[in-house]
């Protein structure tokens, strides 16, 4: 837990416009450990499946992660439901683009240690990353969906369009318990779509589907992926 803090106050609007300094810590902090990850072999074995088979099958990445790692290995063709903490969203002109810049701007340099009992940020709003276009100005956000917020609707068009042409669908690491990402395996399941899940432990959702693999996704997915 960074600072104590509970996800519900530092993924939220309302903080962000009282302190966008603070969350800027945060995420920066975030950033900086993910930068430094590399795509593990489940990753990878997906962008390899999808680079092997482009000319006969649609590999789509439907994901809740917003760390990027998916396209670092190489995939495509990936739909972030829930954004990627490695673009930013003016909050004047919504203007979104990709930023993995480090830090993303001088002032973060050296902030967001998770112990520092600092619960408000010294950092002054006009030090922060703000939109270069020449007109605007406006101060940047992570382009993330936070608490309170919607999916983008074009997003969840994308993913509708998907879901009802996919005849293997495989459900990665995941709790089943959020929606509306844990209702697409069992749409699709319903229109004849095999389900194979990959996670440590059974989820909710597990018996619906037609195969489990339990076991960490970095060495389970490319197993089955190595056809």
């Amino acid at each position: 837990m960074w600072r104590k803090l509970d996800a519900s106050i530092l993924y939220n609007p309302v903080t962000f416009r009282e302190d966008p300094g603070l969350v800027w810590e945060y995420y920066h902090y975030i950033r900086e450990l993910v930068l430094k990850t590399k795509p593990n072999a489940g990753h990878i074995a997906v962008a390899q499946y999808e680079q092997k088979h482009a000319s006969k099958k649609k590999v789509t990445v439907v994901t809740q992660n917003v760390d990027g790692l998916h396209s670092r290995a190489g995939t495509r063709n990936i739909i972030e439901l829930h954004g990627n903490m490695f673009k930013t969203r003016c909050t004047k002109c919504n203007e979104v683009l990709v930023n993995t810049d480090s830090p993303i701007c001088p002032a973060l340099a050296g902030t967001g240690s998770p112990t520092s009992d600092k619960l408000v940020s010294d950092i002054k709003e006009k030090d922060l990353p703000h939109c270069k276009k020449p007109d605007c100005g406006g101060l940047l956000r992570p382009h993330i969906v936070w608490f309170g917020e919607v999916l983008e609707t074009s997003i969840l068009e994308k993913t509708d369009i998907v879901i009802s042409k996919c005849n293997v669908c495989l459900v990665v690491g995941t709790s089943s318990i959020v929606y509306p990402a844990a209702a697409f395996p069992t749409i699709m399941a319903a229109s004849g779509s095999i389900i194979a899940e990959f996670n440590i432990q059974p989820s909710p959702a597990s018996s619906k589907f037609d195969f489990y693999f339990q076991g960490p996704s970095a060495t389970t997915l490319p197993q089955a992926l190595s056809d």
